[in-house]
C-alpha cells in the first residue's frame, strides 16, 4: 500500500511527490491512515508544496524579474502592483492573452504590465522581439506591441509594418538590432525563464506566484488581487 500510496503523489505532485512525502510524514502511522481515509486533503498539500517552491524561485529574482527593459512597459509605470509578461509574438495563445492584459489595465490602475521579450518559436520571433526592444528605447513600445500581435505572425513585412505604424524610426532601429545591442537582454529573459520553471509562452509572474499559459482575465486577476493584498 505504501508504494502504491507513494506512486499515486509522484503521479500528482511530479517534483514535489518527494516533498509532499516527508511534508505529510507518511512514516507515521496515524498519519497515514489519515491520508488514506481523506485522500481529498492531498491536492491542497500540494497546492500549498507548488507555492512555496514558486516563492522560493521567485524571491531571489524579484528585484531583476521586475526592472525592465526601459521603455517595454503597459498600464501604470509607477503602479504599486507587477504583473510580469514573457511573450513571444508568434504565440497564439499570447495574441489572444492582449485583450486580457488591456481589460485588466483598464480595472487596474495601480497596474505595472512588464513585458519580457521571449522568442522561441521562430527565427521571426526573434527579430520582432528585437524590433519590440528598439520600439522601447524609442519610447514606442505599447504601439508596436499591439500593432505586431494584430498584424502578425512575425515577418519581416509584419514586422516592419507594426514598426511604421507605431512611429519607430526605423534606421535607428536596424542600426541597434544589427550591432546586438538587445541581444543580452533576450538572453537574460531567457535565464530568467528557465530560473522560473517557464518553458512556453504566455508565462506570468504576479506576486509570488508564477503562472503558464493563456490562464484568462480572471486567474490573472485573482493573482493581481492577491499581489496587491500581500
Amino acid at each position: 500500500m505504501r508504494w502504491f500510496l507513494t506512486l499515486a503523489i509522484a503521479l500528482v505532485a511530479g517534483f514535489g511527490g518527494a516533498a509532499l512525502w516527508d511534508l505529510t510524514g507518511l512514516g507515521d502511522r496515524a498519519t497515514r491512515a489519515y491520508l488514506l481515509a481523506n485522500p481529498e486533503v492531498l491536492p491542497e498539500a500540494m497546492d500549498v508544496l507548488q507555492r512555496r517552491d514558486q516563492q522560493a524561485r521567485i524571491g531571489p529574482l524579484r528585484a531583476e524579474l521586475e526592472t525592465p527593459f526601459p521603455g517595454a512597459v503597459l498600464g501604470n509605470p509607477r503602479g504599486s502592483v507587477t504583473l510580469v509578461e514573457f511573450s513571444d509574438y508568434a504565440c497564439t495563445y499570447c495574441r489572444r492573452s492582449v485583450a486580457d492584459v488591456a481589460s485588466l489595465i483598464a480595472a487596474n490602475p495601480d497596474l505595472r504590465v512588464i513585458v519580457r521579450e521571449f522568442p522561441i518559436l521562430s527565427p521571426e520571433s526573434v527579430d520582432a522581439a528585437r524590433m519590440a526592444l528598439a520600439a522601447a528605447q524609442q519610447g514606442k513600445f505599447a504601439g508596436f506591441h499591439d500593432a505586431m500581435y494584430r498584424l502578425g505572425p512575425p515577418s519581416a513585412a509584419t514586422i516592419e509594418a507594426a514598426a511604421r505604424e507605431a512611429g519607430v524610426d526605423l534606421a535607428a532601429a536596424r542600426a541597434a538590432m544589427d550591432a546586438g545591442t538587445f541581444d543580452p537582454h533576450l538572453q537574460g529573459n531567457a535565464m530568467l525563464a528557465q530560473q522560473l520553471g517557464i518553458s512556453g509562452t504566455p508565462g506570468w509572474v504576479v506576486g509570488d506566484q508564477a503562472l503558464n499559459g493563456a490562464v484568462g482575465r480572471q486567474s490573472l486577476g485573482e493573482a493581481i488581487e492577491e499581489a496587491r493584498k500581500s
